[in-house]
């Protein structure tokens, strides 16, 4: 996974990175509320990490910044030095998943983090997922649409699944390049695009069948689950398909 970390003491901080990439995830670790919040606002990542004593502002407000500003439900947890039980308390009930406290323990930080990887997905380990009209068989790897199966390339089905699993969510193009194509993030995002505005016309991402791909410029894509007023009149996505 990649994790984003809040932690303003430096050893702490490789200490924290060192036991997740041990386990086999990416960390990115920020020392103040505001460069924490601007990254995972604008980029990718799967879960966040928090410290509650931070210089500019407290781990509680870093989180409810997260709660009211992100569009999906990003796992949370807290890892402090504050370990009362009015301190666990208050953080779960603004919105943390996990409380930990210091100093962290590498077996039990890495089984509870996977822990929170599979509850945010539990799609993960189905063999048939349904989203509305398509159907994902992630087993024979096919979708069908109203029934009928979708000539697709092994590509297109990777990131038509990692979309549909992570719908509602912002996905940068480095992170559809990590994920989906397994590259470093310096290969051509234009990769991207192309298979972007592919997929549309392939799956029929239009307002009859209920999803769309959102173009978020300059950061990346998001697939949406329209409501019915979109449904209605809908004429983003199509100008925007026809200039990708």
């Amino acid at each position: 996974m990649r994790i984003a970390l809040l932690e303003d003491e430096t050893e702490q901080a490789q200490h924290i990175q060192s036991i997740l990439s041990e386990s086999g995830h990416h960390c990115d670790s920020f020392p103040t509320g505001q460069n924490f919040l601007s990254a995972v606002l604008h980029r990718s990542y799967d879960l966040l990490i928090l410290d509650w004593q931070i210089p500019d502002m407290t781990g509680i407000d870093v989180l409810e910044s997260v709660r009211a500003q992100l569009n999906w439900p990003i796992p949370v947890v807290f890892l402090t030095q504050r370990d009362s039980e009015a301190d666990i308390v208050r953080a779960l009930d603004a919105g943390a998943d996990d409380y930990l406290a210091k100093p962290a323990r590498a077996a039990e930080l890495g089984a509870r983090i996977n822990a929170l990887a599979r509850r945010s997905n539990p799609d993960s380990e189905k063999e048939v997922l349904r989203y509305g009209p398509f159907e994902i068989n992630t087993q024979q790897r096919v979708i069908a649409l109203h029934g009928e199966e979708l000539t697709l390339t092994d590509k297109d089905f990777d990131l038509t699944l990692f979309l549909f699993q992570n719908q509602g969510r912002l996905l940068t193009r480095e992170m559809l390049l990590e994920r989906v194509w397994g590259l470093a993030r310096d290969i051509n995002t234009r990769t991207v695009d192309t298979h972007m505005s592919r997929l549309r016309r392939r799956l029929g991402l239009n307002p009859e069948n209920g999803f769309r791909i959102k173009t978020i410029y300059q950061r990346g894509y998001r697939l949406e689950a329209m409501k019915a007023q979109d449904q209605a009149f809908d004429v983003d996505e199509p100008a925007r398909a026809a200039n990708d």
